[in-house]
C-alpha cells in the first residue's frame, strides 16, 4: 500500500475517534419509525418530520432520536428540543 494512502487511512482513523470536529448544518433522512417511515430534515438548525406528532409539538421521537445519536456533531441549537417543553428528557418522557 503507497505511504501515503497509509497516512491518510490512520488520520481518518483518528478523526473517527473525534466526532466533535464534524458539525451537520443540514440532512435529509428517513427514519423507520414503529408504524411507519417518516421524513427528517434538519436546515439551518431547525428540525422538520412528517409525523403528526412533530406538527402540534414541534419536536418528536423521531428528532429526539437523531438528536441524541449525533449530539456532538449538531450545532447548539440544533441540540435543544424546539417544542415549549425545553427540557429534552422531560419531553422524552412525555413520549414514552
Amino acid at each position: 500500500m503507497h505511504s501515503d494512502l497509509i497516512g491518510k487511512i490512520e488520520k481518518a482513523r483518528r478523526y473517527a475517534q473525534e466526532p466533535e470536529r464534524i458539525v451537520i448544518g443540514a440532512l435529509q433522512a428517513t427514519f423507520h419509525g414503529g408504524n411507519s417511515d417518516h421524513s427528517i430534515s434538519l436546515k439551518d438548525n431547525h428540525w422538520s418530520c412528517d409525523c403528526s406528532f412533530f406538527r402540534m409539538w414541534h419536536t418528536c421521537a423521531h428528532i429526539i432520536a437523531f438528536q441524541k445519536i449525533f449530539d456532538l456533531m449538531l450545532a447548539p441549537e440544533a441540540r435543544e428540543a424546539t417544542s415549549p417543553i425545553s427540557n429534552t428528557d422531560e419531553m422524552a418522557g412525555a413520549l414514552s
